[in-house]
């Protein structure tokens, strides 16, 4: 033991996902005193601009969309309590297929020792003994969930043969399969459709979550289930994308609460499945 505080470093890809998936987490450890680091690698340049201006549409100004998300983010962070946010600011690289994919500058065509460089130097400072990051298939496809994957586990890899043991625990953010039917039906109410992935974007093992028996880690954070549905109403410019708000937040609670998670790298020996993601560091 030390006492360097106990420190949880999220990785993701745009402003906005801090919320989304790990937005009960960041609340939760940070009210129980643990430092709480966000690492948010584009610009979010690709986003709705003003009065709901698509990108690739007239009057679209990605420049001008990145500073607005900068400001919604810092207002996230301040909602969810986190201790230390890091921009990476490559830029958006759109859905899978755009043009912005292999524009200058766009995380999807960074090489992925670059990206993972930077972070690895981030990790060497806060010295993180939780990460949390997407799976390989960035939960839904998207590249730039994708690439912050790919950098995350190149980081680590670079700082594992270190002398000082760094990041003791290793997660990536799920939901079991339970939750998205209801998530499903849900949807349903309000007149929507699950968004299904293109299989040829994808790849052909691809599907959204997992069966609730793979899941290793459940994490209640339903008590901060408020602060997660502020954090994503911060990020009000691109409310027309976010579903989630219109379900209100009671129905969000009970949704939303509960935040879940694969666990693939450990060396404290904690039992699975497990409901903390400190398990065995405290």
């Amino acid at each position: 033991m030390t006492d360097r505080p106990l420190t949880l470093m999220a990785v993701h890809a745009h402003p906005d996902d801090e919320a989304t998936g790990t937005g009960g987490v960041l609340a939760r450890y940070a009210a129980e005193g643990i430092r709480t680091v966000l690492v948010t690698c584009t610009d979010g340049g690709c986003g709705d601009g003003p009065g709901g201006v698509k990108p690739g549409d007239p009057g679209h100004d990605p420049a001008a969309v990145a500073a607005m998300r900068r400001d919604e983010l810092a207002a996230s962070c301040d909602v969810l309590g986190i201790s230390d946010l890091e921009m990476l600011d490559y830029a958006d690289s759109g859905m899978m297929g755009w043009a912005t994919n292999d524009a200058p500058g766009a995380f999807w065509r960074t090489p992925v020792e670059v990206g993972a460089a930077r972070l690895a130097e981030l990790m060497r400072h806060y010295r993180p003994d939780v990460v949390v990051t997407y799976d390989e298939n960035g939960f839904y496809g998207h590249p730039d969930h994708i690439q912050a994957h790919r950098i995350t586990m190149a980081a680590l890899e670079m700082i594992a043969a270190e002398p000082a043991p760094l990041t003791p625990k290793v997660y990536w953010t799920t939901m079991p399969r339970s939750a998205m039917r209801r998530f499903g039906e849900t949807l349903r109410e309000f007149g929507e459709e699950m968004p299904e992935p293109d299989p040829d974007e994808a790849g052909p093992a691809f599907e959204i979550g997992l069966p609730d028996d793979e899941i290793t880690t459940w994490v209640d954070a339903t008590a901060f289930s408020d602060q997660k549905f502020d954090a994503l109403a911060a990020h009000a410019s691109q409310g027309e994308n976010i579903f989630f708000l219109k379900m209100g937040r009671e129905r969000f609670g009970g949704l939303m609460g509960m935040e879940t998670f694969v666990r693939v790298k450990d060396t404290t020996g904690a039992a699975l499945p497990e409901n903390d993601l400190f398990a065995g560091l405290r």
